[in-house]
């Protein structure tokens, strides 16, 4: 070592630590006050909270009127009625499920829920899962249908609210999904043939808004079938949202097979494998990873899409809200109704969000 080059390391090694750049102060600094732009944004947002924040607390809760069945007493409040929700909770949350049928709804809920959470949990991801899966799909089905065990036959047009949106979500995602990955693969296939039918089925749905795809399945489809021949109208808005769904889940998939390195492919044909072999085992897992922020993008989306099968008078949590109001009692507290519909949907839909992220965190996608 050169006696300049030693002189320099041992300057180096005299010189200071460097300042630190953690801490709460150099947080806010760094996110809040980085600069005149960031700086005004910051004060006036503080301002608009300071001003409307302690109103909508007063509003919301100090103001409000929680418990009653009178609706003057709310009437007369200079807050919020949150006693609507407590009084047509039942209307809003079962839509016109028959009332006396309404703990089969609770059941379908509790259902939904206690899978969901289950498949939350990575150790019980296995064949086990998808079993379970399927029994309390048919389980749900069970209990909304009735005609067995005792229960009284329910028409899936008198299916509604929180129960009808569950279970068209679950069953556009479990079938979507696998119609998404079908779509992209045939859109990357070297038959011809496949690759146009695929390409032209993802783009002529993409091509339409949900509410059309809605209407032709609800109102055209039937035109096309034979004479006597009728398909149940939660069943056509059912494909229509899976379909719909498939389309945007087989452009998600699509750029995650394009993101996969043509390494991998040239890898799988070296040790042996098969397409079916090298597409399954080595490319499709990867793809998938690569795909899964935006595929939990989609997911989020399709449950909030669920809203839309009001238009074709199907009533679910939100539209069966909408129903409930029409009560001239309680028809002016309509903002406190849809507010607590729309926590409904922010937590559910913010759940979906984290579980995301942490799923993303544990397959490291995007790190590498």
């Amino acid at each position: 070592m050169s006696e300049a080059s030693f002189a320099l390391t041992r300057n180096d090694r005299q010189r200071p630590p460097p300042a630190e750049s953690t801490g709460w102060k150099r947080w806010l600094v760094q996110n809040f006050f980085d600069g005149p732009v960031n700086t005004v944004m910051t004060l006036a947002s503080i301002w608009f909270l300071l001003m409307v924040l302690p109103r909508a607390v007063r509003w919301g809760f100090i103001d409000a009127v929680w418990f009653t069945t009178d609706a003057d007493l709310c009437k007369a409040a200079a807050g919020a009625c949150w006693a609507v929700v407590r009084e047509k909770y039942r209307v809003m949350l079962f839509g016109t499920f028959p009332y006396d049928e309404h703990w089969r709804g609770m059941f379908v809920i509790a259902l939904v829920a206690v899978m969901s959470v289950a498949s939350t949990i990575r150790r019980l991801w296995s064949w086990w899962l998808l079993v379970a899966w399927i029994a309390a799909m048919a389980a749900v089905l069970v209990l909304l249908l009735g005609g067995v065990f005792g229960l009284r036959p329910v028409g899936t047009h008198e299916w509604g609210g929180l129960p009808l949106t569950l279970v068209m979500f679950v069953i556009t995602v479990a079938t979507g999904v696998p119609g998404g990955i079908l779509l992209a693969l045939g859109r990357r296939s070297e038959m011809p043939a496949i690759r146009a039918l695929c390409v032209g089925v993802v783009e002529l749905v993409r091509g339409l808004p949900l509410v059309t795809v809605l209407f032709m399945a609800s109102l055209m489809l039937p035109l096309f079938m034979p004479a006597g021949v009728s398909i149940d109208k939660f069943v056509r808005a059912q494909i229509a949202m899976a379909l719909f769904f498939a389309t945007y889940a087989a452009e998600v998939i699509r750029g995650g097979l394009q993101a996969v390195p043509r390494g991998q492919y040239e890898a799988a044909a070296i040790v042996g494998l098969n397409w079916f072999q090298a597409t399954t085992r080595i490319v499709l897992p990867q793809a998938l990873r690569i795909a899964l922020p935006s595929m939990i993008n989609e997911i989020i989306r399709a449950f909030k899409n669920t809203t839309f099968i009001g238009i074709i008078g199907l009533f679910d949590v939100l539209r069966a809200t909408s129903t409930a109001l029409q009560d001239p009692v309680w028809v002016q507290f309509s903002i406190e109704a849809y507010l607590s519909i729309f926590l409904l949907y922010f937590v559910l839909c913010y759940a979906m969000s984290k579980y995301g992220q942490r799923l993303e965190r544990d397959t490291n996608t995007g790190h590498k």
